[in-house]
């Protein structure tokens, strides 16, 4: 599994595009960012190492598993207001590579989304293409959520 810093910049680029807005298209872009939380106040990243550890320092590597509770909030600033919660979890796939696949759902529990949610499933590969992946959405204002 990619190291936390390195997941937290794959989402960021993932999610963090423009302002809320539909398309002629059906399509819409949202805009908020993912509050990692990294040994503060609240539940943390939980790792379980199902295999032996290499030398790497961080949660990445073959048979890792990392269950995370992050932060959804309007803007970058850590007392912005929390708009939502990033749920999910990851796990290192490959013996051959640092790489990661992760499922996860943001739940919005404020704003103008308030009760919908956003699951994703995707693989990662450090210096890889990002946005391949299945999503899927739970509400009206998801009602075209397609795979690229």
């Amino acid at each position: 599994m990619a190291s936390s810093s390195f997941v937290f910049f794959l989402l960021l680029a993932l999610f963090a595009t423009t302002t809320a807005s539909p398309n002629p298209n059906g399509y819409m872009h949202l805009r908020f960012y993912n509050h990692e939380r990294i040994l503060g106040s609240g539940p943390d990243a939980t790792v379980v190492y199902a295999v032996e550890r290499t030398s790497s320092t961080s949660g990445a590597g073959f048979g890792n598993v990392i269950v995370y509770d992050n932060l959804l909030r309007a803007g970058v600033e850590p007392d912005s207001p929390i708009i939502g919660r990033n749920q999910g979890m990851g796990v290192g796939p490959s013996l051959a590579e640092n790489s990661g696949l992760t499922n996860f759902q943001l739940v919005f529990t404020a704003g103008k989304y308030n009760g919908s949610s956003l699951a994703r499933s995707a693989g990662a590969v450090p210096g890889g293409p990002a946005g391949d992946g299945v999503r899927t959405g739970n509400h009206r204002r998801h009602r075209k959520v397609p795979a690229r």
